[in-house]
């Protein structure tokens, strides 16, 4: 089992378009081979937003999913034409094998 872990730093005026590009996600998550659980959490930390956390079977489902055309049209034109800024400021990608599961 292998999980990965997104922390976002994202722009507060931006906090609800993140939420709800997200929340679109959520569904196609259940389609994606390998992928055992996606959450989107938002963090009581002032230093980062939000964390996506996502838990699959073996990091070679992780890494197909990447490259993916479902990843890469998920993942292009994060930024608007209307928008100024894009609405991530930062973001720290972390991933673990799991070592014990209960």
């Amino acid at each position: 089992m292998y999980v990965v872990m997104n922390e976002l730093n994202v722009n507060e005026d931006q906090h609800e378009h993140v939420k709800a590009r997200f929340e679109k996600s959520k569904d196609r998550m259940n389609d994606v081979p390998g992928c055992l659980e996606f959450l989107f959490l938002e963090s009581e930390k002032e230093d980062v937003s939000f964390i996506v956390f996502t838990k699959w079977e073996a990091k070679s489902d992780y890494e197909n999913w990447l490259n993916s055309d479902a990843f890469k049209h998920a993942h292009r034109g994060q930024q608007s034409q209307s928008q100024e800024k894009p609405p991530t400021t930062a973001s720290n990608l972390r991933s673990f094998d799991v070592v014990f599961h209960t």
